[in-house]
């Protein structure tokens, strides 16, 4: 990309060790005792607790450092399951702490960390944002146990300053910013990045994707943070395709961590910004709305529409994006390129990643294609479906609630499943949704082989 006019910038980095490879975990008795911790909470969740052997790796290598364990940690980190684990960590003294596990294993250790320390709740703690004035972060000044990170996705969480917590009364993300809270290690141990499926470890790396997208269309990104995210761009554009093609490499997962940590740096270097601070902004809310909803299924979602969405006011920023995303060919003007960068995002799927349909139209332009990969063009299309129905590139959808006997309930019922659909519909009458074009909706998602649907 071209050098664009640079200001003067100040980059001011963190000590953090990452052990990667065969047997990984092996690392952490060395680094838990250059602490000097000798009593160390393992914090995961109950997957992380009940389907792999981690727990077992973990208390191995470190022996007798292991004080105890707390499985409870839950997806969006809510504020009482951090209590919780607040409790059992005071319970065993602990001095240190060690995640396992994903994005909200990490949230859920920062957010003991913080409030084991300091003397208020996380409502008390969080940041505030008055109407009309900028947001206002308390200072977190107590000393912090270190924290130690087994991950098996590749967060973007692992490196944040601080933790964000849900409040389940009011449902609102409390932001904790503390940068004494930053990892003192990360492993990126083979076999524990391997106990997440495909899907799990494409829906955690999606926000990944967008924040790079996003930091790439600033203007004046000076030159550490514009090499942080070149480089994580290319991991991403060459490994996300991989993880469904060869699921069992590890090397593949090792790389999209990688991604994550060299976005996360480049945000530190001045990257941040809101060129899709709408999609970011849409995405929590959609997946604290439907908690079968990922993270990273909400990214997929938005991102593209929500360039699209920006392209008139940010053709520029788009189209350097274009240009790294190697969307821009030779002729383009800029709103041809961010144009194509959003059909460039759009098309993920066809690299074996999620693709959600917002409408019974689009998926069957999307079928349309059948075994051709999808890729813009014009025309007709006459396709009918209705069960059974071998769908090749939609695995997501978001649509109504439609009229009995009619061609969109046959097409959504192939696509669900009719004793699926029966179960919504019943769960729809129930509540009383409203049916038809201006009606309530249903996401209806594929996971782990079978279909789900969440009404609302």
């Amino acid at each position: 990309m071209a050098p664009d006019a640079l200001s003067s910038f100040r980059f001011v980095g963190y000590p953090v060790r990452i052990h990667a490879g065969p047997d990984a975990i092996s690392k952490l008795a060395e680094e838990v005792d250059r602490f000097k911790a000798q009593r160390v909470l393992v914090v995961c969740g109950q997957s992380v607790a009940g389907k792999t052997d981690l727990v077992g790796r973990v208390k191995e290598a470190l022996g007798e450092r292991v004080a105890g364990v707390f499985t409870g940690g839950k997806t969006g980190s809510p504020v009482t399951s951090v209590l919780e684990g607040v409790a059992a960590a005071r319970d065993v003294d602990a001095d240190g702490i060690v995640a396992v596990g994903g994005g909200s294993a990490v949230v859920t250790a920062r957010g003991i960390t913080i409030l084991l320390a300091e003397k208020g709740t996380a409502q008390e703690l969080c940041t505030q944002y008055p109407e009309g004035k900028p947001p206002v972060s308390p200072r977190l000044m107590a000393p912090k146990i270190p924290n130690f990170i087994v991950l098996t996705t590749a967060t973007t969480a692992a490196t944040r300053a601080g933790t964000a917590l849900i409040d389940p009364e009011s449902g609102h993300r409390l932001e904790l910013f503390d940068p004494k809270t930053r990892p003192a290690t990360m492993i990126w141990d083979d076999q524990a990045l391997l106990t997440a499926s495909p899907w799990l470890c494409l829906n955690a790396t999606a926000s990944c994707f967008t924040g790079v997208a996003s930091a790439l269309q600033r203007t004046g990104l000076n030159p550490l943070a514009e090499s942080d995210l070149l480089e994580a761009l290319r991991l991403l554009l060459d490994n996300l395709p991989l993880v469904n093609s060869d699921p069992d490499n590890p090397a593949v997962r090792i790389n999209l961590c990688a991604a994550a940590f060299l976005y996360n740096r480049a945000t530190d270097a001045g990257a941040g910004g809101s060129a899709l601070g709408v999609v970011t902004a849409l995405a929590h809310s959609l997946d604290t709305r439907y908690p079968e909803c990922g993270h990273g299924d909400a990214y997929s979602i938005l991102t593209a529409p929500g360039m699209r969405f920006n392209a008139e006011s940010n053709s520029a920023g788009q189209a350097r994006f274009a240009q790294a995303m190697g969307a821009r060919k030779e002729g383009m003007d800029d709103r041809q390129a961010a144009a194509a960068a959003a059909d460039a995002i759009a098309l993920t799927r066809r690299d074996g990643r999620n693709t959600i349909a917002v409408g019974t139209t689009v998926v069957r332009v999307l079928e349309s294609f059948g075994d051709a990969p999808v890729a813009p063009r014009g025309g007709d299309t006459d396709i009918f479906i209705y069960p059974p129905f071998a769908f090749r590139h939609t695995n997501r959808l978001i649509t109504n609630f439609h009229l009995p006997g009619s061609t969109l309930l046959a097409l959504v019922s192939a696509f669900a499943g009719v004793e699926l659909m029966r179960a919504a519909y019943e769960q729809a009458i129930e509540r009383r949704y409203r049916f038809y074009s201006f009606g309530d909706a249903m996401l209806i998602l594929c996971v782990g082989g079978g279909r789900r649907a969440e009404v609302g």
